[in-house]
């Protein structure tokens, strides 16, 4: 991890936030305490920042200066609003289409994603604001930059968000192998957000509740899945060939 990507100290981090600096996470010592910890731990709690504990010999593996028990991870991107973003796609003529990616935490694969996304025209990227991955120095190399054009929304209710697309007229369709429906039959070519789960567990079942429709992709091999930005790419180019098919269509 390169030092431009983190800070480190209790002062240095309160300093940062206060600054509105763009924090993904924080990493405390399992038994961080202190003078300033605290006003730290206020802080983090009032600003939604999400706070992993651990031991201190992983702090020490990513600096061995005096870091008081805290190391905070900068954010290679500016991460929007989903209440921002999407009335700004409606209001700019947009036909809008959005991918949610619930419980990803591998770095290649969401850059990979999102490298595939920025090249479909995908409007933007949902993320949780625990448990998914974080947005570093690491994933916008993977995306091959496309993180620096695509925006980003990381939320705190993920399920949330996606009762909040459909309330503004969003079709969610949740890809997922256990769907018995064809994903070549489903009807991309109004607003529409993709739901892509962890290649582990899936969809959680919050977020799946939340599903307008459930498509799948035919699989004839003998291993039961594919790979996650496989899977996203696949159904992102779906998207995109029907709306050219349509588009086509009216010329």
């Amino acid at each position: 991890m390169e030092s431009s990507d983190y800070i480190y100290g209790i002062r240095a981090i309160i300093e940062a936030i206060e600054a509105d600096k763009e924090i993904d996470k924080v990493f405390l010592k399992k038994d961080f305490q202190g003078e300033l910890s605290a006003e730290l731990l206020g802080l983090l709690r009032q600003r939604h920042i999400p706070v992993q504990r651990v031991p201190v010999e992983r702090l020490n593996r990513i600096t061995r200066k005096n870091h008081q028990g805290a190391i905070a991870l900068f954010s290679a991107v500016t991460y929007d609003r989903l209440d921002y973003l999407v009335p700004r796609l409606y209001e700019e003529g947009i036909m809008p289409f959005i991918v949610v990616l619930d419980g990803i935490t591998d770095v290649r694969n969401f850059g990979a994603i999102a490298r595939t996304a920025e090249c479909c025209g995908v409007n933007g990227l949902v993320i949780a604001q625990r448990g998914s991955v974080s947005v570093g120095a690491d994933a916008v190399k993977t995306s091959a930059g496309a993180l620096h054009y695509l925006p980003v929304c990381r939320e705190r209710n993920l399920a949330g968000a996606v009762r909040f697309l459909k309330d503004n007229g969003y079709k969610v369709v949740a890809v997922t192998e256990k769907a018995d429906f064809n994903y070549t039959k489903g009807d991309y070519s109004g607003p529409v957000a993709l739901v892509m789960g962890a290649e582990d567990v899936g969809i959680s079942p919050a977020v799946m509740e939340m599903c307008d429709t459930r498509v799948s992709i035919p699989m004839f091999g003998n291993i039961g899945s594919l790979n996650v930005s496989v899977a996203a790419g696949v159904m992102m180019y779906e998207v995109v060939r029907q709306r050219l098919n349509a588009d086509m269509a009216v010329d």
